[in-house]
Formats: C-alpha cells, structure tokens, sequence
C-alpha cells in the first residue's frame, strides 16, 4: 500500500489545493493509475486528448500528465492551448479516443486545480469505472521513471492539437448563426477568467467581459452564480445588452443575465431551454434532472407527456443515461445543461448559443420568456446556500436528518415527504428542502424552492438555525 495520502475524486473529477495535495508528484500519481486502468481499452491504440484550463500552472499539469502516459507508450493529443472541458469531451469522441484527460477545478476557487476523466463517448466517465481507477492508485507511490516531453514529442507519441478551432468550427455546424445574426443583438458574453474566452467571439459579434488570462480570477471564483456578477448584471443594464452569457472556469456551467440586468436563475434557465426545444424547435426524448432541480421541470413534463427521469447530483449520472437512452436534455441544479444531438456533457458556450438563437427565432427578450414560463406554469424560487462547517457538526446534521419521518417538521414546516436519493429531501405544501454534504468541499449545501420568494428564504435561514450551523 502506498504511503501517499489518499485521492478521492468527487461529483466531477479529483480537485485539491495547488501545492497541498494537487501537486505534480500526485499529477502524476493519478495518470499513472488512470493508464494502468485502461491500458487494455478496446481503443487504447488510438491514444487519449489532454486539455488544460486556465488556472496557475494547468498547462505544466498537463504536460506532467502527457508524460506519463506517453511514458506508457499511450498516444497522447495534447492541446496547444488552454481549451474549453467540452473541447475534451468532443475530441475524445469525434476522434475515436480511449478517453480524455482534463486538467481544471472548475468553478473552484483560484487556489485549487483538478482532474477531470471524459470517456470515449464524450460524457462524464461512468463512477464504477472512476472507482477503479482510486483503487489501483492505492498501490501506486511515487512516479520517477518516465521520458520528458520534448523526448515524447520527438518520437511522435505526444503530439500537439488545435482542440480550440475544432470546437468552434463544431459549435458553428450545430446553431443557426445567420438567423442570430440578422438580429443584432447586442451581447456580453462574462468568460470569467476562464477557457469560454476568445470562442463566441470567433463566431459572432459580441461583447468580453474578463477575456485575459488571469489564473486568480481577478481573487475570487470562476463560478456563475450571481453574488460573483454584480459588474456584469451592471454593464448589461446600463448599456442596454439584450443578453449576458456566463460561464464558468471550463466553460461547461452558464449562467443567462437578462436585458434589465437580472440573473436568471439555473433552474428558469434549464427550463427555457426544455420549452426551446421541446416546443419551439419540436425536439422529442427524455427529460433528466438532477435531485435538486426545480419541480417547474415536473410540471412541464407533466403537461406535455415528456418522460422525465431524476437522478443523484453530479452530471456523470446524466450523462451515463445520455449515452445510451435518447435524452432530450439533461441538466443540474448549478447550470450544467447537456443537449440531445451536441454532447452527453455539458457545455455553457453552446448553451449559450442556444439562447441566442431563441432569442432570434422567437423575436422574445428573456424577462418575456420567464414571464411566459411563469404564466403558464406559476412562480417558483429556488435557492442554495452552502455552510461550511467542522466535520462534528456536519455528521451531527446529517444523523439528525435521517432521523427525521413524515409528520416531523423543518424550517418550521410540516414534511409530508421525504426522500434519500441524493442527500435528504423533505417536501411540504409549497415547497421543498435539500440537505447534503459536498462531495468536493468540506460544506453542507442546502437547496430549497417555494412558491414565495420570501418564503424560500425563511426556510432555508430556519433549516440552518435549527441545525446550530
């Protein structure tokens, strides 16, 4: 057994602190188990891809990565820019890869750096196969016999690829470009810092907003949720933008900011996307949700006859279905949308795109479509708020949560049901409440939705109150 400490990895990928435990030793650690996994892969001899990100030293992780599996005399695509997760995913598949590799943490904060595994389909690898790959690093220690890459390069086992003009030019061949044009729209895309920037703008005639490269994300979070837009929410408003887009890190999470400068939250913008698709567009297929999305998805599959299927949270859950079923779309609850006939991944820059061509095809602005949604459907406030906390008092809620049965209440409201699919779910009248525990971060997230903006508050501050957080 290895004396190194041990790497789990969580909802989507293995992600740690850079120079703690995400250091080049571990890079290497986790490549070397991840080849010897795979090694007899039906498609192994067609090689593997390589992306990076933009976080500090994500292109040196993933030259350390390329090198060790170059080492094991695997053919690596190694990206010769940072590129986007979805870039990965689609390489992966469109070029008849064993996997792909992706060096990024995400929408983590700038301190952390991760690695991401995408299988040869395109999706999220399937968790049973991840779990393989944590075994075999147990009895994996420190990694010193391998060639450098230039040695690698040489000898035409790693060799560079442009994954950023092949994903744009993709992106062009699946949305109506000529329509979004014809509208001129005036658009700001939010990149965040991250990997989405400099790829819209190929495309369309839009507006960047922290396209540099910056691996402290200007000190914060490359995150989509709106505590970290306020810049953009105002810019949209004040020069009269028709739509903001936002991405995440890699790209793979949108966030839609609207003409007035107010975030549409993930779960409306799940939503208009099922409505875009399904009744626009006439697109047919399965509905897949993760467990703490917005019941205003239920309601709509309900009334058009849609099959919907709910899932633990974590896109790899989706995504396993995607690859075999025929999924309409499939979303989480932190803006992460996949699309029937594009990738069983997610991907903020075409989803983002889809929204352009929404807007141009239904002449809507998006507080028209939100209200149209509502009217049709009723108002529903979702939020989240994550608590972090000592590792006693996260057992101590969790043990109370499982005691807790229908009849018994939370946030002062009577449950009338409860479910353990993913975390515990307590339903009542109006709404319901999540409590889990991340599974990349030492928190426990709470996720509620009401009818009442104000209600949903109450609960979620009643909720934590009463579980001394």
């Amino acid at each position: 057994m290895s004396n190194f400490p041990e790497i789990k990895f969580g909802t989507d990928g293995w992600r740690a602190v850079i120079a703690d435990t995400y250091t080049f030793e571990n890079v290497r650690r986790v490549s070397l188990a991840t080849a010897q996994t795979f090694i007899n892969h039906p498609k192994i001899e067609n090689g593997i891809v390589i992306g990076y990100d933009t976080r500090f030293l994500s292109k040196e992780f993933a030259v350390a990565a390329a090198e060790i599996f170059g080492s094991m005399n695997i053919k690596v695509y190694l990206t010769d820019s940072f590129v986007t997760t979805p870039t990965v995913s689609l390489l992966s598949r469109d070029k008849n890869l064993a996997y792909g590799v992706m060096i990024t943490a995400s929408h983590n904060p700038f301190q952390y750096n991760g690695f991401k595994l995408k299988d040869e389909f395109g999706g999220s690898m399937n968790p049973d196969e991840i779990l393989k790959v944590e075994e075999k690093l147990k009895d994996i220690g420190k990694v010193t016999d391998f060639k450098i890459l230039d040695i690698l390069l040489n000898e035409k086992i790693v060799e560079y690829i442009d994954g950023r003009d092949y994903y744009i030019k993709n992106l062009q061949k699946k949305i109506n470009i000529d329509l979004i044009g014809k509208k001129n729209l005036k658009i700001l895309y939010e990149t965040m810092y991250g990997t989405g920037q400099n790829t819209l703008s190929e495309i369309l005639k839009i507006d960047q907003l922290h396209a540099v490269f910056n691996p402290s994300f200007g000190g914060g979070a490359p995150e989509p949720v709106e505590k970290n837009l306020g810049e953009a929410k105002k810019k949209i408003k004040d020069e009269k933008y028709d739509i903001g887009i936002v991405t995440d890190g890699d790209a793979d999470r949108i966030a839609i900011i609207d003409e007035n400068g107010d975030f549409l939250d993930a779960q409306k913008t799940f939503a208009l996307l099922l409505k875009y698709l399904h009744h626009d567009k006439g697109w047919t297929g399965k509905v897949v949700r993760g467990y703490s999305t917005s019941d205003v998805i239920k309601k709509y599959c309900d009334k058009y006859n849609l099959e919907l299927e709910t899932v633990p949270i974590g896109f790899k859950h989706i995504s396993k279905l995607m690859i075999s079923e025929d999924v309409l779309i499939g979303a989480e609850e932190s803006g992460g949308i996949g699309i029937k006939g594009h990738l069983p991944e997610r991907d903020g820059v075409f989803n983002g795109l889809l929204y352009l061509e929404m807007l141009a095809k239904t002449g809507k602005s998006i507080s028209q479509l939100k209200k149209n949604l509502e009217e049709e459907f009723g108002a529903y406030f979702y939020k989240r708020i994550d608590v972090h906390t000592t590792d006693n008092l996260k057992q101590a809620t969790l043990l109370k949560c499982k005691e807790l049965k229908t009849g018994d209440t939370i946030g002062n409201r009577k449950i009338t049901e409860k479910g353990n699919l993913d975390g515990y779910k307590f339903s009542f009248d109006n709404g319901w409440i999540i409590v889990r525990a991340s599974g990349t971060e030492p928190l426990l997230r709470f996720y509620c939705e009401t009818n009442s903006e104000t209600e949903t508050q109450k609960v979620l501050e009643n909720t934590i109150k009463s579980f001394n957080l």
